[in-house]
């Protein structure tokens, strides 16, 4: 294979391979995954397995988590699609790959201007552009096919050139034609183009470039066309592979046993927190919790959930970049209803008269708070900021209409109040976030078939939009992972809250 523009690691070959069989693997390898959403690498394996995982097992399980998140990734996400990647030319990757790429096609100019002629390594460029050409074939393009091996027949183009006669641009030309007769439309600027380079060599590392971006188009393709399929067998394909990765890898599903263990405690604590307060009421046992509560509880944890430092229950690796998304932009939502709830108690009548001052404040909020998950940010600053913002448009307004502006004292108590959202246990930010996951939990609780949204908490009016967007997706992963890893779930259950009842059955009955 020639040195292209774009070579990626041969790895991602095998993540492609049982999804877009259609492409070959050498191609698929120049290729990296991109998506509107992306997550972290990790392993459904735990760091102290039960049993020594072997090589081959450890490898067959990564084989099947590549071939269930790409899988999954398809299915899901509507914008997920593959691209070049473009290695800045200042970095150490795009200075490396320029100085080899340019060696490898200096060194066939060479060959080409020798007395006589060194073809040998065109010959084979020849040979690489008719498997390439081959591939973007229909099973049922016999005619084509043919041709293609006929023209670009390699030990007939050698014997050529052994005597003398072998015409390197006319096989270009014939490649350009045959290529703009398979490409896409948006391909045809690009193949016009190839016509009007002169030389040969230029012209042969053009073609290879157009041939990247046309395996992308055909790759692309495939991925459109197997999306429908994917969607409608997407559940029992996801429990298949999956049921493969714990077969090869017996500990993958330590992490989810944690988060569900962790839910069941958090709800027996609730309850007896609750019968304390109550005299005479009789305790609860693990047997007598409801699964469905305690899984809701689990799903709830994730908008919660710090990704940077702890890693996800195996079952829900594949949304992991979406929950994240989801749990940055709810927090985020959190800090402008905080803020607008805030504005409204202290100077309501002040901002009574300013049209739409709380859709201004809104946009005002979201532009400060822009990256506020970064490590980087200073929220503290930003919500300053927004105070200082706040202030000034209320008191221009003010102003404008013929009354004092805001005091300094009211500004000076605004703008502190508005600063300690960021600290622990504030009254308003702990408002917020209650309703916020009363909200999440009434979805979730609702039946999957349920149209009708529920009924917005007070006080989150002012991002009922973004909330309810978010609610639908958050309950569209959360109901798609349920009948997926429900069985699984079930037998995670059955071992942590039946365990000790089926205990005190067997002690009973021996008595």
């Amino acid at each position: 294979m020639p040195l292209n523009d774009e070579q990626n690691s041969d790895c991602d070959s095998s993540r492609f391979s049982e999804s877009a069989a259609s492409s070959s693997d050498s191609e698929y390898s120049r290729q990296s995954f991109t998506s509107d959403s992306s997550s972290k690498p990790s392993s459904p394996a735990s760091t102290s397995p039960p049993k020594v995982v072997t090589f081959d097992e450890m490898m067959a399980a990564a084989r099947n988590l590549s071939n269930l998140t790409l899988a999954h990734e398809i299915a899901v996400n509507e914008n997920f699609h593959l691209e070049r990647i473009e290695h800045p030319q200042n970095s150490l990757t795009g200075r490396v790959k320029q100085i080899v790429h340019k060696a490898f096609w200096d060194r066939l100019e060479e060959d080409l201007h020798e007395d006589p002629p060194e073809y040998e390594h065109a010959i084979k460029l020849f040979d690489e552009i008719k498997e390439i050409l081959l591939s973007f074939l229909n099973p049922g393009a016999n005619r084509m096919r043919s041709q293609i091996c006929e023209v670009l027949d390699t030990d007939l183009i050698r014997q050529q050139a052994e005597h003398g006669v072998v015409d390197i641009q006319g096989l270009a030309n014939y490649v350009i034609s045959t290529m703009g007769k398979l490409c896409a439309p948006v391909r045809d600027n690009d193949v016009n183009q190839l016509k009007s380079t002169g030389d040969i060599v230029p012209l042969l590392r053009q073609i290879f470039h157009v041939l990247d971006l046309m395996t992308m188009d055909m790759v692309n393709f495939t991925i459109q066309s197997l999306r429908p399929h994917l969607q409608r067998n997407l559940v029992d394909y996801e429990r298949a592979k999956f049921q493969d990765i714990l077969e090869e890898t017996p500990s993958a599903l330590d992490l989810t046993t944690d988060w569900i263990k962790e839910s069941i405690q958090d709800e027996l604590s609730s309850v007896s927190c609750e019968m304390s307060s109550s005299p005479g009421a009789d305790g609860i046992s693990k047997a007598n919790l409801s699964p469905t509560l305690v899984l809701t509880n689990s799903y709830l944890k994730l908008l919660q959930w710090d990704y940077q430092e702890k890693n996800i229950p195996e079952t829900l690796m594949t949304d992991e970049g979406r929950l994240q998304e989801l749990s940055e932009k709810l927090n985020q939502l959190k800090i402008v209803a905080c803020i607008s709830l805030i504005t409204t108690n202290m100077v309501g009548a002040a901002i009574e008269g300013i049209p739409d001052f709380v859709g201004k404040q809104k946009k005002i909020s979201f532009a400060l708070l822009e990256g506020m998950n970064k490590k980087t940010f200073d929220l503290k600053e930003a919500l300053n900021a927004i105070g200082i913002q706040t202030c000034s448009e209320i008191s221009l307004s003010l102003t404008e209409r013929g009354f004092p502006p805001l005091s300094k004292e009211v500004e000076a108590n605004l703008i502190g109040q508005i600063c300690s959202i960021v600290e622990e246990d504030n009254p308003i930010a702990s408002l917020i976030d209650k309703r916020i996951h009363l909200y999440m939990r009434s979805l979730l609780s609702s039946p999957c078939c349920q149209k009708s949204m529920s009924t917005i908490p007070g006080g989150l009016a002012v991002i009922q939009t973004e909330t309810e967007t978010i609610g639908s997706q958050f309950a569209n992963i959360v109901n798609l992972n349920k009948q997926v890893y429900g069985p699984f779930y079930a037998n995670i259950f059955r071992k942590l809250l039946f365990s000790e009842a089926a205990k005190s059955e067997a002690e009973a009955s021996t008595n």
